[in-house]
């Protein structure tokens, strides 16, 4: 078992190196270009293509419901007219007094009020005072020190009862907020909560969830259904970007006006219904142009669209939907690659532009190819994001398979340039070659040619040019001559093979074909062959050969019957006998002569007599063993040799065998011949253990027969 998955490992490394190896331009471009990728990217110059695309995704995603958790008062151009700007204290007493009669789960004030306003109006102060220590689940805010920014604080009052969150708010390098804030630390290192998720975990408790650390990753933050993967600042298009406190990317709901609003004064005059903040979050913030708290998002311009910006409250509004929906509703959530899979990301794709190139070897088909697929691969990483969350890199993959397309197409452009003159400088050198040459590249493709080469095969140069050895012989020669060729391909080395080839009228032509490896600067293979006719030599070998076995046969057959003469006789007589002595058996020697064998010939002519003794030859070989040895020694006297016979009686039965064959007439081209024969036999090693002794015995029992009367066996 253990040699087994030992000898499939060595057959699956095997492979993998022969592919390597045969593949290595495709790879190492694809690294080379993929690393310069990644360099470029690392450097941050693909940052604002890849949030633009991620922009792009996220507009034209489907239209999402209205989140009716969440509903904000804002504060317009017209409230700031009637009421003033900054808001009296009395008024935003008033205005939460009035939002918190309709027991909201909680109340968010995007509004600073680290100072009275107006200062001096103390009712008012004391109004907002109060309000701050009477509504419950108001949450105030602050902004952290930042860079130069000192921070604003925020009310006393809501500090001392910490229902304060932080509204600091992160902004990419093209000045978009992509992404939100959940926790900050101080400079005292005092852990600082968001306004948002101060909001949301008021929610989330009211419905029994509460924060934890995420099974996955305990370091990541989970709230119900959803888990908030912190963002760091070199992941995803990201690129050295400011990575303080935990971080995450906002699936922001929409663009503006995306939740329901109310205005200040329609709060006051009482437009709205009273019920209309129950059980909801009520975020009050300034919705004034003039104000400038606004931000833009992904959703802020499109590609034919002028810029919406988005305001404050409802950017927070964005990051509360967020958590709520992700925590409630199993709302997706946006996640990102680590590095080190995006970099594989970029190198397979890198790759794929590589391999396409490589495999097609046309720029045309190519192009075509590649935009195809890159159309495929923004659609896949659009249904990945709209599906699963997950941000998948775009830019830099294209710009990888793009870059490694280029590099190839470049590369294949050079080795047909450099193909080119060399298929020139081998044109004009074979055809002074008087012998047939071809030239094949590495696909088995004729590219040079020269006229003897075309005379041989009966095509022109036209018909035989990027033809292969299928397209213009049988299957049986082509598939011989590709093993030739491959044979050279894989070994590098020179060989010399015999072969045959049908030309196009027909005729079979024998060649002997010298094959050699070849590469020019440019690393492109050639295999050379120079053909030599060799039918003529052919058919002289083949007329010799048979020549001398005709001289063979001559020298040990007879040549009236075809039977083994007297010299191959002696020769099978002597190797029986040898058998015969190593296996202790017997060898039984048969001789025999025909009965009144001359008077038929001098009666009926020596033309029937030879058809005579051509017949009884015949016979002879139909009544003996394949083992057995008939030769004829001259006239009418044949004999037979038995080898490793056990005793007399096999030799008896021959014997008797051979007599009732000769019993029947011969029909002789009309004339019925009828003819007998008397046999001698003798046993080696019973009569005689040597071969002359043993003919002799042999001879002197045939006489034996003819004196008893002919037609009858004797043993010596």
């Amino acid at each position: 078992m253990l040699k087994l998955v030992t000898k499939s490992h060595q057959e699956i490394w095997g492979t993998v190196k022969q592919w390597f190896l045969k593949e290595r331009r495709v790879l190492l471009t694809a690294s080379g270009v993929a690393g310069a990728v990644i360099l470029v990217r690392s450097l941050g110059l693909l940052q604002p293509w890849e949030l633009a695309v991620y922009d792009q995704f996220i507009r034209v995603r489907p239209t999402e419901p209205r989140d009716n958790r969440i509903v904000i008062v804002g504060i317009d151009e017209e409230d700031l007219q009637k009421f003033g700007f900054p808001i009296p204290d009395g008024k935003m007493a008033e205005l939460l007094q009035k939002i918190a009669a309709d027991k909201p789960l909680a109340i968010g004030v995007d509004i600073f009020r680290d100072l009275p306003i107006p200062p001096g109006d103390t009712a008012g102060v004391q109004k907002l005072h109060k309000a701050w220590e009477t509504i419950p689940n108001l949450i105030g805010i602050e902004e952290l020190p930042s860079g130069k920014a000192l921070g604003v604080n925020p009310p006393p009052v809501l500090h001392q009862k910490d229902q304060v969150g932080f509204n600091n708010i992160i902004k990419d390098i093209d000045n978009k907020v992509r992404r939100g804030l959940l926790y900050h630390a101080g400079n005292d290192g005092s852990i600082h909560i968001s306004f948002a998720l101060k909001l949301a975990l008021i929610y989330l408790e009211n419905q029994g969830i509460k924060p934890k650390p995420a099974s996955g990753n305990s370091q990541d933050l989970q709230l119900g259904k959803g888990v908030f993967e912190r963002l760091r600042g070199n992941e995803g298009g990201y690129v050295n970007a400011d990575a303080g406190g935990y971080q995450f990317l906002a699936n922001l709901r929409g663009p503006r006006g995306t939740f329901s609003m109310v205005s200040m004064n329609d709060i006051l005059s009482e437009k709205v219904p009273r019920d209309f903040a129950q059980g909801r979050i009520v975020l009050i913030g300034s919705t004034a142009t003039s104000v400038k708290d606004v931000h833009s998002t992904s959703y802020s311009a499109g590609l034919f669209s002028a810029p919406k910006e988005v305001s404050g409250v409802e950017l927070h509004a964005n990051f509360i939907s967020h958590i709520l929906s992700s925590a409630i509703d199993g709302r997706t959530t946006i996640k990102v690659w680590q590095n080190s899979l995006g970099y594989l990301w970029i190198w397979g794709w890198s790759i794929v532009g590589a391999l396409i190139s490589w495999k097609l070897q046309s720029s045309r088909n190519s192009v075509f190819c590649l935009l195809g697929i890159s159309f495929g691969l923004s659609g896949i990483s659009y249904l990945v994001l709209l599906g699963n969350g997950l941000w998948l890199p775009l830019v830099p993959p294209l710009m990888g398979m793009a870059g490694s397309s280029i590099v190839i197409m470049s590369y294949l452009a050079r080795l047909q340039e450099e193909l080119k003159r060399s298929k020139d400088f081998l044109q004009t050198v074979i055809n002074t070659i008087p012998d047939p040459v071809f030239v094949k590249d590495q696909s088995h493709r004729q590219i040079v040619l020269n006229q003897a080469y075309c005379r041989l095969t009966g095509y022109s140069l036209e018909q035989l040019l990027a033809k292969t050895d299928y397209d213009l012989f049988s299957p049986d020669e082509a598939k011989l001559l590709w093993e030739q060729d491959e044979r050279v391909f894989q070994s590098n080395e020179e060989c010399e093979n015999e072969e045959q080839l049908t030309d196009a009228k027909g005729v079979v032509h024998d060649l002997a074909t010298k094959r050699s490896l070849h590469k020019d600067g440019a690393g492109n293979k050639f295999l050379v062959g120079v053909m030599r006719d060799i039918t003529e030599r052919k058919r002289l070998e083949e007329e010799l050969k048979q020549a001398n076995a005709a001289l063979r046969q001559g020298a040990y057959h007879d040549p009236l019957t075809g039977l083994p003469n007297r010299t191959l006789f002696r020769d099978r007589l002597n190797q029986a006998m040898e058998m015969a002595t190593t296996n202790h058996r017997l060898v039984a020697l048969l001789f025999l002569d025909l009965d009144g064998f001359k008077l038929i010939n001098d009666t009926l002519g020596h033309d029937i007599g030879d058809l005579l003794l051509k017949g009884v030859a015949q016979r002879l070989q139909g009544s003996l063993r394949g083992s057995d040895t008939i030769s004829r020694l001259g006239g009418d006297e044949f004999t037979v040799i038995l080898p490793g016979i056990p005793g007399l009686p096999e030799a008896s039965t021959v014997a008797e065998k051979i007599l009732n064959a000769m019993t029947e007439p011969f029909n002789l081209n009309g004339d019925i011949v009828a003819v007998t024969t008397s046999i001698g036999i003798s046993l080696y090693p019973l009569d005689a253990e040597d071969i002359d002794t043993l003919i002799k015995h042999a001879d002197a029992a045939m006489y034996r027969a003819k004196e008893l009367g002919k037609n009858r066996y004797e043993f010596s």
